[in-house]
């Protein structure tokens, strides 16, 4: 299954626009025959010239290309923590994504109605932040009481993790996003158990055209690190439809700013591409990036796994700089990986298996 980012904000800025956009873009489900596609869940495309470059050099008959799922979550108010609005369920819906989006309002159209006092994307950060981490605290402190009293029995196990809640609870109640604080290793694999909101990767998305930003805005992303991306969502909307062929033919970049839009997301979430290639179909196959070559075999098939004795790896760079499969062979380039390999992006596979 695509990894998914939830779309999240205010009411009003433009969140069912975008989604709409994304649903345009939405690949054929006939290539992923296994997916039930929801009616809030767009699966688009994270478009790839590697592919169609291989496709070309093998004359595969079809191209599939990687994706990811988008999820259009329930408009936010404040107070949706304590279940106001439609709060209990947005806040679920991104518990089970693997990403958030926050689409904030900066565009200056006064005929749309603004629920805040003013046009001001940071502000809106803040309220769905404090959401967010009001959620947070309520499932750590929770989890502390049982803790505690598992603690006293001198369960190592659980003082560690007495130890890992309180820090937690202490960086939340400063009003910190757990995402952007430094964990270790040991921390880290405690937190993953619980799918805490403020732990999860975000994207800001600016919608409104580059001119109506306020500086101090941008500034703000800028100075603090934060992944950010300028986005006039209506603009999108319009022009989504069109094919890649179809924008240059009207003069227009060749790549959408929904297309950059679902790039940072693929980034987002740590993803890298390796590909499969031959007559009847190139292919690009998702990966968290650190994986070896049998966990990477397991998104074809879990036999890739299960019975992987080696594997046949070029990088697409060095066959496009030498020119073919064949002269690759001949200049020993197609190196034999075992299973302490780890895949890097843009690898060209052929798994070899004993099944």
């Amino acid at each position: 299954m695509p990894l998914s980012i939830g779309i999240v904000g205010l009411p009003n800025v433009g969140k069912s626009t975008l989604f709409q956009a994304i649903t345009k873009k939405q690949v054929s489900r006939e290539n992923y025959p296994f997916c039930t596609i929801e009616p809030n869940v767009g699966t688009v495309p994270v478009l790839d010239k590697r592919v169609d470059v291989l496709a070309e050099i093998e004359n595969s008959k079809r191209k599939i290309y990687t994706t990811i799922e988008f999820i259009d979550i329930a408009g936010l108010i404040a107070g949706a923590h304590k279940g106001e609005g439609l709060g209990n369920k947005f806040l679920s819906h991104i518990r089970e994504c693997d990403a958030i989006l926050y689409l904030l309002r900066a565009f200056l159209n006064e005929k749309i109605v603004n629920t805040q006092a003013e046009v001001n994307p940071i502000k809106e950060k803040e309220i769905l932040d404090t959401e967010l981490i009001f959620k947070d605290l309520e499932t750590v402190e929770k989890r502390i009481l049982d803790l505690e009293k598992e603690a006293k029995s001198g369960k190592k196990e659980s003082i560690e993790e007495f130890e890992v809640f309180k820090k937690i609870k202490e960086n939340l109640q400063e009003g910190k996003i757990l995402s952007e604080l430094f964990w270790e290793d040991k921390e880290k694999e405690i937190l993953k158990k619980y799918q805490l909101l403020t732990l999860k990767p975000r994207l800001y998305v600016l919608n409104g055209k580059k001119e109506e930003i306020k500086k101090e805005f941008i500034d703000y992303f800028e100075t603090n690190q934060l992944p950010y991306l300028i986005l006039d969502v209506e603009t999108e909307f319009e022009s989504a439809g069109l094919s890649q062929e179809e924008r240059k033919e009207l003069g227009l970049e060749e790549l959408s700013g929904l297309d950059y839009l679902i790039q940072r997301a693929y980034k987002l979430l740590d993803l890298i591409t390796f590909l499969t290639t031959g007559p009847d179909e190139t292919r690009a196959w998702a990966i968290k990036r650190g994986t070896l070559a049998p966990q990477a075999g397991s998104v074809i098939h879990t036999d890739f796994e299960k019975y992987f004795v080696r594997a046949k790896v070029i990088n697409f760079n060095d066959l496009i700089n030498i020119g073919s499969f064949s002269k690759a062979k001949e200049a020993g380039l197609i190196k034999i990986v075992g299973k302490e390999y780890v895949v890097q992006d843009g690898d060209i596979i052929e798994f070899l298996i004993n099944a």
